[in-house]
């Protein structure tokens, strides 16, 4: 077994494959799975956020799924503090921990740590979410689009929540939220061994539009039906959501709908892979054949399955 803690971190694109992935690598050793997911941890929220099914989550031991509620504000800084906590907690009984989920700045915080930001004044903050609430996520992308080019670069497009935080970031400090990642790396008491899982675009696209047909079908359309009352809250602001709650609203047909889920979650997750192919210490693996080979050869110089 290994001489040091490790975490095996199985990252990538939405509807890659993640979940079965890191299942499979903790039964081989034992151990449990933290999620990196900004949306499956909150517990009204299941079909829309592709929350592991009830049979997965009885085979092995999840955490931060379903962890929090819709009113509570759960960021990266949230994240990290509970994910090391979590971590050094499962570490007193398995000294391999399997971390996965596609929230790059959640698994930047875990692995690296967050840089310290300025404080927002207040009345900034309360002027961006008005004009938002007014204007919609349209003026929202253009106001970051004209003012953060930078940050619209990788930025999650159709997440309002981090589009206002970038905003309000420029207009009160008069620099990119970008400029304020310093790159220096928090030291960990563990080893972290990065795997991405990957595949052709015309493959993780065909997967993405059969998956969310796959949850209109469960019933995507009912579950946001229940939240539509709580639509403005920022948990909500998601992907899934954002479109039915439109539809819900008269503002486009339901064929419509979908058809921007899919297209939102594609772009979506092209936006990922821009971010994790940044991290060159991440090896990558073809999610369309033989996962578990490809990984566990990966690991085998690692020396950490038993002798």
């Amino acid at each position: 077994m290994p001489q040091q803690n490790t975490v095996i971190l199985i990252a990538g694109p939405t509807a890659v494959g993640k979940t079965a992935a890191a299942i499979s690598l903790a039964k081989q050793f034992h151990t449990e799975i933290i999620s990196a997911d900004s949306r499956q941890c909150y517990r009204e929220m299941n079909i829309g956020v592709a929350r592991p099914s009830p049979e997965e989550l009885l085979a092995i031991p999840h955490h931060f799924i379903a962890s929090h509620t819709i009113h509570e504000e759960v960021n990266a800084g949230v994240f990290e503090t509970y994910a090391l906590e979590k971590a050094e907690t499962l570490f007193k009984e398995h000294p391999i921990v399997v971390l996965t989920g596609g929230t790059g700045l959640y698994i930047k915080a875990f692995c690296d740590g967050i840089d310290e930001m300025p404080a927002i004044p207040s009345e900034i903050r309360k002027r961006i979410i008005l004009s938002y609430e007014e204007k919609g996520l349209g003026w929202l992308q253009e106001q970051l689009m004209e003012k953060d080019p930078l940050f619209w670069k990788t930025a999650e497009q159709q997440n309002p929540q981090r589009l206002m935080r970038a905003l309000e970031f420029i207009e009160a400090v008069g620099q990119s939220i970008t400029l304020f990642r310093s790159g220096k790396k928090a030291e960990r008491p563990f080893q972290v061994i990065k795997i991405g899982l990957e595949m052709q675009r015309d493959l993780l696209n065909t997967r993405i539009n059969q998956r969310v047909d796959m949850m209109m079908q469960s019933g995507l359309l009912e579950e946001t039906k229940q939240l539509f009352p709580l639509r403005q809250l920022n948990a909500l602001q998601t992907v899934g959501y954002q479109e039915l709650f439109d539809h819900l609203e008269d503002k486009t047909d339901l064929n419509r709908a979908i058809e921007l889920i899919k297209q939102h979650t594609r772009q979506y997750a092209k936006r990922q892979m821009t971010w994790f192919k940044k991290d060159s210490s991440i090896h990558w693996v073809n999610a369309a054949v033989d996962i578990e080979d490809q990984i566990f050869s990966f690991l085998k110089p690692y020396n950490l399955f038993p002798v």
